[in-house]
């Protein structure tokens, strides 16, 4: 096997990242939604009975079967880097969507983590 993933891998990685980033939305969304004021089993109740919060749990499972088809033909020392992608997506979808802050320290964080996937995938 070559050194480098191919662009297809490449392409398949890129897109679990992004489903990963699609989950954490919608774990957002579904929290955004829990009544603060209630206990614990109340609000517990409540996050299961939440459609954002099924739909992201879905989404896991469906990428969870996806990631594991993934690593039949993508060794995983190569695949797993491309997580990273998702801590440096989020915080940029989160910024766009939530109005969540954000810094320059997070900003550097994120070209560094780009910096190493590139690395990672030549």
């Amino acid at each position: 096997m070559k050194d480098g993933l191919s662009g297809f891998q490449i392409l398949l990685l890129a897109g679990y990242a992004l489903g990963m980033v699609g989950g954490q939305m919608l774990f957002k969304l579904a929290a955004l939604r829990l009544p603060a004021e209630a206990g614990g089993a109340a609000r517990l109740a409540s996050l299961v009975q939440n459609g954002w919060f099924v739909a992201a749990v879905l989404l896991y499972g469906v990428l969870s079967v996806f990631w594991v088809w993934v690593l039949t033909f993508t060794p995983l020392s190569r695949a797993y880097p491309f997580v990273a992608l998702a801590f440096a997506v989020t915080p940029l979808v989160a910024a766009l969507a939530f109005s969540e802050p954000l810094s320059l320290r997070l900003v550097l964080g994120i070209l560094v983590i780009a910096g190493g996937l590139v690395l990672v995938a030549g």
